[in-house]
């Protein structure tokens, strides 16, 4: 029997929509916005899945819905980054609180929770720190303050950590904040290089000797 019509073509499924916000839960809006985009980059890996219509496609909305939190795409990757550098916070100043009182065990903690931050997130932290996603400021919702201050605190916990050693005759750093921004650098490159050289044969201990090496830290005759 010849069949007519489209009876039996399969129907196309859309996401569901979101329940809608009671009065005073906008704010839970906005974390299911952020929350979104993270899902989109720790599943794609590439940031530039994550757009307006992704993002409300994710969370069940319409895209106009995002605007009252978020004026552009920029302010969402905003968002994301900073909610991962405050992770990164947590993680340093974990490290810092478990270490102990000796300072060079200290500096030793955060630049090896550094580095395991970066090895357990590595799409978000190259988002963090690669800059794909930073758009043109003359044509952004976000301004040169929102991007400079990125990173300031954790970088405060390197230099504070340093300057411990400093203080406690370990290291013979002359300039802490300097010598902790040039460490940072080493760190990142190696975190960095890691992640797209995994085949590479790293000398064991190459962490510490980045370490021992920028921080200026004095032998220990071990």
């Amino acid at each position: 029997m010849e069949h007519t019509g489209t009876a039996d073509a399969p129907t196309p499924t859309r996401p569901r929509a979101r329940a809608r916000n009671r009065r005073g839960e906008g704010g839970r809006l906005r974390e299911d916005i952020v929350a979104a985009a993270m899902e989109l980059l720790d599943e794609t890996g590439d940031e530039r899945a994550i757009t307006l219509r992704s993002v409300a496609r994710k969370v069940g909305i319409a895209a106009p819905s995002i605007y009252p939190h978020f004026p552009d795409q920029p302010a969402i990757m905003l968002a994301v980054v900073r909610q991962e550098f405050t992770g990164l916070i947590t993680s340093l100043r974990t490290a810092v609180e478990e270490a102990g009182d000796a300072p060079r065990r200290r500096l030793y903690a955060v630049c090896e929770a550094y580095l395991e931050f970066a090895q357990l997130h590595p799409q978000r932290y190259r988002t963090m720190f690669g800059g794909l996603w930073i758009p043109d400021l003359t044509d952004s919702s976000l301004s040169e303050q929102d991007l400079s201050t990125l990173g300031m605190d954790s970088m405060q916990i390197l230099v504070d950590a340093l300057s411990d050693c400093v203080e406690a005759g370990e290291s013979t750093s002359t300039d802490a904040s300097a010598d902790a921004v040039a460490l940072w650098v080493g760190l990142h490159g190696l975190a960095h290089q890691r992640a797209v050289s995994a085949s590479f044969p790293w000398p064991e201990g190459i962490a510490d000797r980045v370490i021992t090496s920028l921080a200026h830290l004095k032998d220990t005759g071990a």
